[in-house]
């Protein structure tokens, strides 16, 4: 039996006590799915784990998160807008501020895009 054979049965030995023992038993989020399983990957997820995890309001983060906080939103606050007209309103605003940093990025560097007016409008159409 060689040193590694013998090094990782003592780690799966101490892993499987550990188990009897109920010390797993208790750990965050057993029992509950992985967060972001089966959706879409997206690059910054880091960031927007980062905002929720340690509730940065408006004041702390620099402008690039905001806007990629900001992007994430969209479509709950899309969802209370009572207008066609407010939700391409919106979207436009939103795209200015996607083209104005697209024109001159800043650190931290997030790769965003121009949202759809229509797209977001049809989405908006769909809502309960």
């Amino acid at each position: 039996m060689s040193y590694s054979h013998r090094f990782e049965s003592l780690i799966e030995a101490r892993i499987r006590e550990a188990r009897e023992n109920g010390e797993f038993d208790d750990l965050p989020g057993a029992g509950k799915p992985i967060p972001g399983k089966g959706e879409p990957y997206d690059e910054n997820w880091w960031i927007k784990q980062m905002m929720r995890r340690e509730d940065l309001g408006d004041v702390a983060l620099p402008a690039s998160l905001r806007l990629a906080r900001d992007l994430d939103r969209l479509p709950e606050q899309v969802r209370q807008l009572r207008s066609e007209q407010r939700v391409r309103e919106t979207v436009a605003d939103l795209n200015a501020r996607v083209a104005a940093y697209r024109d001159r990025p800043t650190e931290p560097y997030v790769k965003v895009r121009p949202l759809d007016a229509d797209e977001v409008v049809r989405a908006w159409r769909r809502r309960p």
